[in-house]
This record gives C-alpha cells, sequence and structure tokens, in this order.
C-alpha cells in the first residue's frame, strides 16, 4: 500500500510589515508556513508608530458585526500577550471619555447606555472620581466621565518588532527597505510570484497585502480596485520629565495616552481637520501641544519630539478588508482602520483562512469581494 507525498508547506509572501502584516506572518510561521515578509520601509515604522494606538470597541458601534470583531480585538490581546509577553508594549488599564460640548456629552452617555446593554463594561463616574484614577487632570467636579476599564494602548512598534523576532524564529525570512514592483499571476492557477525593487523576485503560493496606505498600490498589481479613504491624522509626540497620567483618554478637544515614562502621544480630530490648510506639521503639533496643557497643567515644561501626518489605511465604506479574493487565486487582503485593535485577532483568523480553506464567520460582513475587480 503506497503512502501519500508529504505535503509542501504553503509559501507566504507578506507584503507590509506593520501590525496586521506582522500579525498574519506571525500566525502564518508559526503554524508552519514559509513566510516572506516585506517592506518598504522598517518594520513597525509606518502608521503603525503614527497612531493613537488606542485598543477599543467603545467608538466602534456604526455596525454590531464591527462591535463584535473589535471586542474579539481585545480578548486577542490578552491571548497574545501571554503567549509573547506583554513585556514593553501592552498597557492595560481602561480609557476615559469626557467632553465640555453638551451634544457630544449626551451623545457619548447614549453610547455607553448602548454598549451597556451589549455586556460591554462602562462605568459612568464624576469629574471627581476620575481624578482619584488620574490626579494630574484638571476638569470640572461634576462633569460626566465614561470608564472602559477593559481598554487598553499598545506600542505598537515593539509589538511589531516582538513578532518579527517570532516569525524569523519560526524560519520566516525578512525583505526590509525593499518595495514590491508587481505580481506575477498565471491564469486560473493565480499567484505565482512577487517581484521586487532589488531585481529579485520571490516564488510563491500566497500573497498578502496587509500593505496599509500603499494597500491600492498593491491591489492593482493584480488588476484589482481597491477603494481607499483619503483621511490623513496627525500625531504629535512630546517629552515630560514624567508622564502624568497612566491610561489613555479623551478629554475635551483632545486625545491623549502615554508612551513610556518620558513621552506622551496626542491625537484630535479637530486638529486633523486643518491639515489640507497647515503647510508645516510642526504648527499642527504645536496645536495639539497647546491643548494637551490645558488638560494637564502639569506639562508646561514638556517639549515636541516630532509630528507626523500619516493617512489612515482606510477602505472606501469604512470597514476593514479582509480575506480571500476570489478572481485570484492566493491573493488575499488585510486592510483595516483600527489596525492596532483588529491586527491580532485579523492575523489569527487569516491565517486560518489561508492554511485550511475556510473563511470564518466574524469576517462575513467585511469580504474583500464587495470591491469589485477593476
Amino acid at each position: 500500500m503506497g503512502t501519500e507525498p508529504a505535503k509542501q508547506p504553503v509559501r507566504a509572501a507578506v507584503i507590509g510589515a506593520g501590525i496586521l502584516g506582522a500579525s498574519v506572518g506571525w500566525n502564518l510561521a508559526r503554524r508552519g508556513a514559509e513566510v516572506v515578509l516585506v517592506d518598504a520601509g522598517q518594520p513597525g515604522a509606518g502608521v503603525t508608530d503614527w497612531t493613537f494606538s488606542w485598543v477599543n470597541a467603545s467608538n466602534k458601534t456604526v455596525r454590531r458585526s464591527y462591535f463584535d470583531l473589535n471586542v474579539a480585538g481585545i480578548a486577542e490581546y490578552r491571548r497574545l500577550a501571554e503567549a509573547v509577553g506583554p513585556e514593553s508594549w501592552w498597557y492595560p488599564g481602561g480609557h476615559l471619555r469626557w467632553t465640555d460640548d453638551p451634544g457630544s456629552e449626551a451623545k457619548w452617555l447614549e453610547i455607553a447606555d448602548l454598549l451597556a446593554g451589549w455586556d460591554y463594561r462602562v462605568e459612568v463616574m464624576t469629574g471627581d472620581e476620575a481624578r482619584r484614577l488620574e490626579p494630574a487632570l484638571t476638569m470640572p467636579a461634576r462633569t460626566p466621565v465614561l470608564f472602559y476599564p477593559d481598554e487598553a494602548w499598545v506600542h505598537g512598534r515593539r509589538l511589531v518588532e516582538r513578532l518579527v523576532r517570532g516569525c524569523v524564529d519560526a524560519g520566516a525570512e525578512c525583505r526590509f527597505g525593499t518595495a514590491v514592483m508587481a505580481i506575477r499571476t498565471d491564469g486560473d492557477s493565480g499567484v505565482r510570484a512577487v517581484v521586487l525593487s532589488d531585481g529579485s523576485s520571490l516564488d510563491v503560493d500566497v500573497v498578502v497585502n496587509a500593505a496599509g496606505p500603499d494597500a491600492a498600490r498593491v491591489a492593482g498589481f493584480v488588476g484589482r480596485d481597491l477603494p481607499m479613504r483619503h483621511e490623513p491624522g496627525a500625531v504629535t509626540r512630546i517629552a515630560c520629565d514624567r508622564v502624568p497620567i497612566r491610561r489613555v483618554m479623551h478629554a475635551p478637544h483632545i486625545e491623549i495616552r502615554p508612551d513610556g515614562d518620558t513621552a506622551m502621544v496626542l491625537h484630535s480630530r479637530e486638529i486633523d481637520a486643518l491639515i489640507d490648510t497647515v503647510e508645516d506639521p510642526a504648527e499642527l503639533g504645536r496645536l495639539l501641544h497647546e491643548s494637551v496643557r490645558r488638560v494637564l497643567p502639569g506639562l508646561e515644561d514638556s517639549g515636541i519630539v516630532q509630528t507626523r501626518v500619516s493617512n489612515r489605511p482606510i477602505p472606501a465604506d469604512g470597514f476593514p478588508s479582509v480575506g480571500a479574493v476570489p478572481s485570484v487565486p492566493g491573493y488575499y487582503e488585510a486592510v483595516s482602520h483600527s489596525g492596532i485593535t483588529l491586527g491580532p485577532v485579523l492575523g489569527r483568523l487569516l491565517a486560518a483562512e489561508i492554511l485550511d480553506g475556510t473563511p470564518d464567520g466574524m469576517l462575513a460582513d467585511f469580504r474583500p469581494e464587495r470591491f469589485g475587480a477593476r
């Protein structure tokens, strides 16, 4: 009686080594796939390093399936912290939100009621009670403050570096500082090779497009039109002798989180609205710095380290594009805003789809085929 030949491992090129690409690559490699991580820059140094990095589902209520996916994303982080160790990148401790606008306050209190009905933990406290958690804050004593205890922030670049090390330990190859110039396909056989800017090519069975802001260009190599939003965001890092807060928060006109013991990250949708009218990103950083000092007056002596404007990788309808594209066998997408919250769970689900051939029902509303071929 003969024996069947051993099944050859899947050989996959993962394009993009941000949080999504690193998560897909790590999950593929640890399950025995031959993985090549490709990035025009360095791992975790792009949008992943210049995003607010808030792990949450409280801001994802527009569609229940999207909320559920983000809840799964939070749970996945706890599993990931156990698998690779939480040191230097995982910062649970909750999230605080309050506002000085009555209309916005009513909206967020209504959302808190909705979330409580969906069994998502939320507490409504006063400004006085919130200052017991964060004594450095200044806010009216009776203002309503929402506290989401299960939310967190992540140091994205450090997590990506850890996942990439895990990929390499599992046998993965890294081609960083090298852009993708073409994807070769072969009729019904689908993906055959990836051509790189250094003139080399990679023979592969699978391509994962996790290229973030460059995802539409990569999709074009297989004749696919992936419509993306143009939605830039400005993020500023400031340095201080000691970070005066312990957790991520949305204060009036400013979003704030720690970034280690002596640095903080600032963002504001209001400042983002000025991006197209301000030539120098340093001016956006100055406005963010001015805004944070109203909430944390102890930051008068802090200074701006750097401000960067990045285009968020958001598909046109605002939701992730994750999974296979049936018209191009072997081509998969992992493109999403909220990549920090969703990266680990999408990485696990997409790796399982690639290796097992069965899409997860949690991704049913987010399949790439909702965007037609070119």
